[in-house]
């Protein structure tokens, strides 16, 4: 049941009528069940898998909330986080790693194979990956008592299913989710109003525009040796801009379909396109919960920036590798392309670290300059483009043919100039390329006050007339089931 299919627009306003009939100290229950049948409607045996972790969960937060000794809690803690890290990396990677060690071998000692492995055969559950990350921090919480540990199952249970969050997040804490539901739920008018306009806006971004670029970019990177270099720059830019309307959609429908409930999910996204700096953008404008999730999880406890700056620097790639592996998955395959998106991003974090103090100097000495519009202009369509180079190996089917991209791009980056008025371009180009204008002009406007503000200062007219022109583009843009969300795919 995806969120922009038919079913979902029945299933959403009868969760919220049942919602409303019943007292707010048991609505989590009915919001439990829907969760658990939005969730078994794509895959009935999903459900077990998400049962049992949720059950191994509650059972270890609540033996470390009994536990006194110190030895023990580590124990306990530690087998509740082998249980579900070492299941997501099964899920993951077994079967791409018995592969490629049947090929070393056969490479190694002849033949088609010297070795034949096992196989596990299993599909990753849709939302895993998420849920599981939502796990371990429940798990890390109650065990630094940030959590009492003492929730009740059906609580625990909701919070790593909920359903607009459990396929492709944000990766909710749940020092922030359990307390709302203690509270009770409650959905007040101002909520309901803004948790409508995030529904609308995430759908614009992701029938309107993602689904609207998606044709292209899949029509280049899937005959990269054949496309021409213009088709493969112009399907890199849109590439980046469909991940993103496609996952930041998400997002927005996920936020927004929960305050419609009275619950409040954390923001992930943040227009990261202008952002002046790479440390920027992965630190404060892009999948901002799995970034903190990182950052509190692996960075912090590997000693972070504490334990001396060799430390620091290898504790950063190890971060944006392990991010690089949680990401590959179903969506673009599993493959070595990922491990060298991530690296890629870490090198550029040693790069703007060692930098730094550089910067530092020259915007003391050139204070006027360094606060300039050109400067910062500048400074954005840099970053925009270092992270457009990652996405290349992010959406390759594989390291030849990002590389063969990347080549075939540079090594003509100078006649595409004099090639472009000769480029056949289509009706789907000029499409897509009005849709980008006119995303960057939303986000250029939000960035200096949200676009939900201005809307509700501004005159009735000019703001019913806008949603209508909306529910129009929606109507006729839009491509409704077209695709999936590409990050519930991981």
């Amino acid at each position: 049941m995806l969120f922009t299919s038919l079913e979902f627009f029945v299933f959403l306003p009868l969760a919220l009528m049942l919602f409303a009939l019943l007292p707010p100290g048991k609505r989590w229950i009915w919001l439990l069940l829907a969760s658990y049948g939005f969730y078994g409607a794509l895959r009935p045996f999903n459900l077990v898998y998400l049962g049992a972790l949720t059950l191994l969960v509650w059972g270890c937060g609540v033996g470390l909330a009994h536990t006194t000794g110190e030895r023990s809690r580590r124990l306990l803690l530690g087998a509740g986080l082998v249980v579900v890290v070492g299941s997501l990396v099964a899920f993951k990677f077994y079967d791409f790693a018995a592969g490629e060690l049947e090929r070393l071998a056969g490479q190694s000692f002849g033949g088609d194979s010297a070795i034949s492995l096992p196989r596990l055969a299993i599909t990753t559950p849709v939302g895993y990956s998420f849920y599981a990350f939502s796990a371990v921090s429940y798990l890390v919480d109650t065990y630094a008592r940030r959590l009492p540990g003492q929730h009740s199952a059906g609580h625990v249970a909701l919070y790593l299913a909920w359903f607009p969050k459990i396929l492709a997040g944000p990766i909710e804490r749940a020092t922030t989710f359990l307390p709302q539901l203690s509270a009770g739920l409650r959905a007040d008018p101002e909520r309901l109003v803004l948790g409508l306009q995030l529904i609308g806006w995430g759908l614009i971004k992701k029938v309107v525009i993602a689904d609207n670029l998606a044709p292209v970019v899949d029509k280049s990177f899937g005959i990269a040796a054949f496309a021409s270099p213009i088709d493969l720059l112009i399907s890199v830019y849109f590439f980046a801009f469909q991940i993103y309307c496609d996952f930041s959609g998400y997002t927005d429908i996920a936020i927004g379909v929960s305050l419609l409930f009275g619950l409040q999910l954390m923001e992930n996204f943040r227009r990261p396109y202008l952002a002046k700096s790479t440390a920027e953008f992965w630190g404060e404008r892009w999948h901002i919960s799995l970034g903190r999730w990182f950052r509190d999880y692996l960075y912090i406890p590997l000693g972070g920036s504490r334990t001396g700056p060799v430390r620091q620097y290898l504790n950063l790639m190890l971060v944006f590798v392990a991010s690089g592996l949680w990401h590959a998955g179903l969506g673009y395959g599993v493959g070595w392309t990922f491990l060298v998106w991530g690296a890629l991003n870490g090198s550029y974090q040693w790069a703007g670290l060692a930098t730094r103090p550089f910067w530092r100097r020259v915007g003391a000495w050139l204070p006027r300059i360094s606060q300039s519009v050109l400067l910062r202009a500048l400074r954005v369509l840099l970053t925009f483009h270092l992270i457009a180079i990652t996405w290349v190996f992010f959406r390759a089917r594989t390291l030849g043919d990002a590389w063969l991209i990347l080549k075939k791009i540079g090594l003509n980056l100078t006649s595409i100039p004099s090639l472009l008025p000769r480029f056949p371009f289509t009706a789907d180009h000029y499409t897509a390329f009005a849709l980008i204008a006119f995303l960057i002009s939303v986000e250029i406007v939000d960035e200096r006050r949200s676009i939900f503000q201005r809307l509700a200062a501004a005159p009735v007219v000019v703001r019913w007339g806008l949603w209508y022109l909306a529910i129009f583009a929606l109507l006729i843009l839009g491509r409704w089931q077209a695709r999936e969300f590409i990050y519930m795919q991981f």
